[in-house]
């Protein structure tokens, strides 16, 4: 996700071996970590307020913590939002900080390397990182010090019914905790954008079936819509280095699931009635091919699509002469035309609601859950360390720290709404921004989005916004809006997102997922452009999947889904 869609961003990293023994790790105040598997966690010493109230402890008491260093922020430790936390909670926190574009290489070289710190307050921490350190004892296991010292999170986890499931590796243990960002068009990314002033101009009604939209696309490209007397329109066109810009997916789901996401996503899995199967070796999928080689063939799917990458997309979208762009498949509207006044062509395009395909077929992809997390326990921390570090992050996922956090100081960054000013749902708002008066590009006012927060629906609603989708500023109360439309369509069969895959069988996944991904997205391509001819070679394609372990790659997601 990029330009206009930055905050959303998650770094998504690779395993990186362990070969260094863990009595390495000792803490460098030199009082033991603890036996983290004793089933309860530690015990808080008189020098700990009640759980609830603040300071956390009655002494100040000093833990270590990796963070990224955002180049937006000035300076962590003079930090607004740092100085409060401390002052909340009397823990002062030692930084090691590390430039936001290099924590994933740091993360694993330190963890490799055992000089690695108490606490990692944001590390991107994937599944298969949470599963191998937290077997080899590196994270410890949260779940009793949730219970016993996070009031906060214990509710969050039984008000969202996925986030449990979610962040519980496949021993039952809880090691990192989560960064909780609920966002409704992240969820239903999988969108085609079409121009609607085009719609209008040639008379044309929303499609709602893979044959209307073939109809609304041949109209595009022989009925000269953007009036220029050149046949230059581009019917649909599409980005796999887009977020949810693959030219197929959305059409896919027309016939049968297609999960991908961006380039490197797609697991082409499908669960029904308990059952994991592939998608991309049944007849429907073979439906679907042909639908989409139909397309190609008469025109009206851009050749570029499966190579550009997306500022040939911002390009197409900001040609000077006139607007060719008919279609896009894509989360964000904004890859092709900026959501500002400067650029008033984005004001031209709506979502197509999900297509229904000739078997009756109409689903949009759902993408809730968490990947990721972020904060992380190690073995370094001593227990009252242990204790003090899961109260902060507790503290972390409350309404207050939420807001100063990503806004800083109220009434320097935000201030309580005005009666009157309306929230993203029309109802009356909770908080509001207040602008920047300057052009700084950084500030030293809260810490943006670093670490584990709970940013829920009800949340991200709560801020005064613009009520015209339209307005420059109102562009996520635009997307909030047209996603709505797929909400309804959720799909029933799609692969749950955010399921742990069991440490024996990680690696092994990750290869047979990226070997079979890339067969069927090679062959995919091959197919809608012909270069492949889809009835007689297949037989051939089905085949192929012999070679590529299929049936072991479905044993290890049904044995994933069936811990769940």
């Amino acid at each position: 996700m990029k330009k206009w869609h930055q905050s959303y961003t998650g770094l998504v990293g690779v395993a990186l071996c362990f070969s260094l023994v863990l009595s390495a790790c000792s803490t460098e105040s030199g009082t033991p970590a603890g036996d983290a598997s004793t089933g309860s966690a530690p015990t808080a010493s008189e020098d700990f307020t009640p759980v609830g109230q603040y300071p956390i402890v009655k002494k100040p008491m000093t833990i270590k913590m990796f963070a990224p260093q955002l180049a937006s922020i000035e300076n962590m430790e003079t930090n607004s939002f740092t100085k409060y936390l401390q002052d909340k909670t009397n823990i002062q926190i030692k930084w090691d900080l590390v430039p936001d574009k290099a924590l994933n290489d740091r993360k694993q070289l330190m963890l490799a390397s055992g000089d690695y710190p108490e606490v990692i307050l944001q590390g991107a921490l994937t599944k298969d990182e949470q599963m191998k350190y937290g077997k080899q004892g590196v994270f410890i296991p949260l779940n009793d010090l949730i219970d016993t010292y996070a009031p906060n999170f214990k509710k969050a986890m039984a008000d969202l019914p996925y986030l449990k499931s979610s962040i519980t590796s496949p021993d039952g243990n809880i090691y990192a905790l989560p960064q909780v960002n609920e966002c409704y068009h992240c969820n239903y990314a999988q969108k085609l954008w079409i121009n609607q002033a085009w719609l209008d101009k040639l008379g044309l009604k929303m499609p709602t079936t893979t044959d209307e939209f073939y109809e609304v696309l041949k109209a595009f490209k022989e009925k000269d819509p953007n009036g220029n007397g050149k046949k230059d329109e581009i019917p649909l066109t599409g980005s796999d280095d887009m977020w949810a810009g693959n030219i197929a997916s959305f059409l896919m789901n027309a016939f049968i699931i297609d999960d991908q996401i961006d380039k490197d996503s797609g697991t082409f899995l499908q669960l029904k009635d308990g059952k994991v199967d592939l998608t991309a070796n049944k007849p429907e999928w073979k439906q679907g091919l042909l639908y989409l080689n139909k397309l190609y063939k008469e025109g009206l799917i851009d050749p570029a699509s499966f190579t550009q990458n997306s500022d040939a997309i911002q390009q197409l979208g900001n040609r000077q002469d006139a607007n060719v762009l008919g279609g896009i498949t894509t989360a964000l509207i904004s890859y092709a035309h900026s959501p500002d006044e400067k650029h008033p062509r984005h004001k031209d395009y709506v979502t197509v609601p999900p297509l229904k395909g000739p078997n009756g077929v109409q689903q949009a992809g759902y993408f809730a859950g968490i990947g990721s997390s972020q904060m992380a326990i190690t073995n370094k921390a001593t227990k009252e360390q242990q204790i003090a570090a899961i109260r902060l992050a507790d503290y972390l996922y409350t309404e207050e720290a939420i807001v100063l956090e990503e806004r800083g100081t109220e009434n320097v960054g935000w201030r309580k709404a005005k009666d009157g000013e309306l929230d993203m749902n029309g109802k009356q708002a909770k908080y509001a921004v207040i602008p920047k008066v300057d052009n700084k590009p950084t500030h030293n006012d809260g810490w943006e989005q670093i670490g584990p927060s709970l940013r829920t629906f009800q949340y991200r609603d709560s801020w005064a916004a613009l009520q015209d989708p339209l307005a420059e500023g109102a562009y996520e109360v635009r997307l909030k809006r047209e996603s709505a439309k797929y909400e309804p369509f959720q799909s029933k069969v799609m692969y749950p997102p955010s399921v742990f895959i069991a440490l024996e069988d990680a690696e092994v996944a990750a290869q047979l997922k990226t070997t079979i991904r890339d067969y069927i997205k090679s062959n995919m391509a091959q197919f809608i452009t012909g270069s492949k001819d889809i009835e007689k070679e297949w037989d051939s394609y089905v085949k192929g999947f012999d070679g590529l372990q299929l049936g072991k790659y479905i044993e290890i997601y049904q044995k994933a889904v069936a811990k769940k």
